[in-house]
């Protein structure tokens, strides 16, 4: 038997989470936060601060990004290159226009993740876009916090099968 509990490979699998983000009343910080937490894993009850047990989230309807008061127009951007002089900076309004809300939904859940190794991965399991269209949708689990499992297939002919013995 093993010694250890709860710390198994199924316990560490990665589900895939929707969120339409176009829909979603919430503002684009509340979503952001839920959607670190998930790619974190804080969710699971294995989770632990030094390992990636996090899951996949699919966001979708990014161009209806939902923002509170004027954060549109005076949310500023900054990057800079260690070069004197090459300050850049650019609106939230601008950044829609030119790389779209996926962007902008993406460096908000960056901000809110940890600043360590893990970041960058799981940064990468984030799949942002713009429409309602993704190639992900065979993979999505959960659909706004419900799942679906019951309704794959292969489950389901299991399910048929356990219930007639």
């Amino acid at each position: 038997m093993s010694q250890t509990v709860g710390r198994t490979r199924l316990a560490y699998s990665r589900t895939w989470h929707h969120v339409n983000v176009g829909s979603d009343p919430r503002p684009l910080g509340r979503i952001a936060s839920q959607i670190a937490i998930a790619l974190m894993g804080k969710h699971k009850p294995i989770w632990d601060p030094s390992t990636d047990c996090g899951d996949y989230v699919v966001a979708t309807g990014c161009n209806d990004l939902h923002t509170t008061g004027k954060k549109r127009f005076q949310k500023k951007y900054y990057r800079h290159n260690t070069r004197p002089g090459s300050l850049k900076e650019i609106t939230m309004d601008r950044m829609f226009a030119k790389w779209g809300g996926a962007e902008v939904l993406r460096k908000a859940v960056s901000g809110m993740l940890p600043k360590n190794r893990l970041r960058v991965k799981r940064l990468a399991r984030l799949k942002a876009f713009e429409g309602l269209a993704h190639p992900y949708r065979e993979n999505v689990v959960k659909f706004a916090g419900i799942t679906r499992i019951a309704d794959l297939p292969e489950v389901k002919t299991e399910l048929l099968k356990a219930r007639s013995v």
